[in-house]
């Protein structure tokens, strides 16, 4: 598959989580950065999809401590989002 298929194809799956929490904090990460990423960077927001989303929340605001798969320079891009404003 190409790149900008398979992007496209995570943008949906990021906003189509089942909760509007979910869908903002996954999809506005997603909306946020996903254009400057590297294919291992897409590899490893596909692996976070397919995590369930009150793990990937919690990960994300620090209720719960990251999986060293997880851990790195993208979740903590991810947990200094503004979800809010997201253009921040």
């Amino acid at each position: 598959m190409d790149r900008e298929t398979k992007l496209k194809r995570l943008q949906f799956r990021a906003w189509h989580r089942g909760t509007r929490e979910a869908d903002f904090l996954i999809g506005g990460f997603f909306d946020r950065y996903s254009q400057g990423w590297s294919d291992t960077e897409i590899d490893w927001f596909e692996s976070l999809l397919v995590e369930d989303d009150v793990d990937v929340m919690a990960w994300a605001i620090g209720t719960q401590p990251v999986p060293e798969v997880f851990a790195g320079p993208q979740m903590d891009v991810m947990q200094r989002l503004d979800y809010i404003d997201a253009t921040k």
